[in-house]
């Protein structure tokens, strides 16, 4: 078990010397495309909903998938790291980095963060990384997903233990960081509304315009042809009254 460290001793101390501020991850190649294709999904609609103009609406949320956490406190690189699968970090700058480390992030850690189970993970996952999360880094919330098996479940901390969530009747957990639900769709983990509706992807979003676009033209071009029937409709009935509907224009 990783030695208890509190997060109040992470804070730079002057009297040591500091690494480099961008340090790089030292994560391991994912283990296979559905883990790979997961950490993707997630990361790309997390940065595409918390962006000002979108469902989430604020720009100072950071999202990474298989990227390295260093927390030492004695800012070294080479003790005391770990590598989420996902992570968020609300009320920060979303720039892009290298790496997560603490003491160089006035001392913060992740506000979220999600596990993808396999074979050789599990164990340290629901073990030894849910007591990290929980009794170190002191996280909010901590989700673990199996993409194959479709094993998922959620834990709040609730005066500094994790309480697990309570499904919805779709089988949804609230995340109370994030302001949406995560729950299973089409055997990956997604977000969803309040309502309990898909929150689209940046593709899909635009997919969907494309199709109510395509579907607003054919209603339009529908009626054109609705009303050009009913004209020489009229046309007919006036010549067969003896009048020339030319005339009329």
């Amino acid at each position: 078990m990783t030695q208890a460290i509190q997060k109040d001793t992470l804070l730079a101390d002057d009297s040591l010397p500091l690494p480099p501020p961008d340090l790089w991850s030292d994560e391991p190649p994912l283990e296979s495309d559905l883990h790979r294709d997961q950490i993707d999904l997630l990361v790309r609609l997390i940065r595409w909903i918390f962006r000002p103009t979108g469902l989430g609406g604020r720009s100072d949320v950071y999202v990474a998938g298989n990227l390295t956490v260093y927390y030492s406190p004695n800012q070294k690189k080479s003790e005391f790291f770990r590598g989420p699968d996902i992570f968020v970090v609300l009320g920060t700058d979303p720039r892009r980095r290298r790496s997560w480390t603490v003491w160089h992030e006035n001392g913060q850690y992740p506000n979220l963060v999600i596990e993808l189970l396999s074979d050789s993970t599990a164990e340290v996952d629901r073990g030894e990384k849910k007591e990290i999360y929980q009794s170190i880094w002191r996280v909010p919330e901590y989700f673990w997903f199996d993409p194959v098996t479709l094993e998922f479940q959620g834990f709040q901390l609730t005066q500094g233990r994790y309480e697990a969530l309570t499904p919805n009747s779709q089988g949804h957990l609230w995340s109370e960081e994030l302001g949406f639900y995560l729950g299973i769709h089409d055997r990956q983990l997604r977000l969803f509304n309040e309502n309990s509706s898909l929150v689209p992807l940046q593709e899909e979003e635009a997919e969907e315009r494309a199709e109510q676009a395509e579907e607003l033209a054919e209603k339009a071009e529908q009626r054109a042809d609705e009303a050009q029937q009913r004209s020489e409709l009229l046309a007919a009935k006036l010549r067969e009254l003896g009048i020339d509907p030319d005339q009329l224009l």
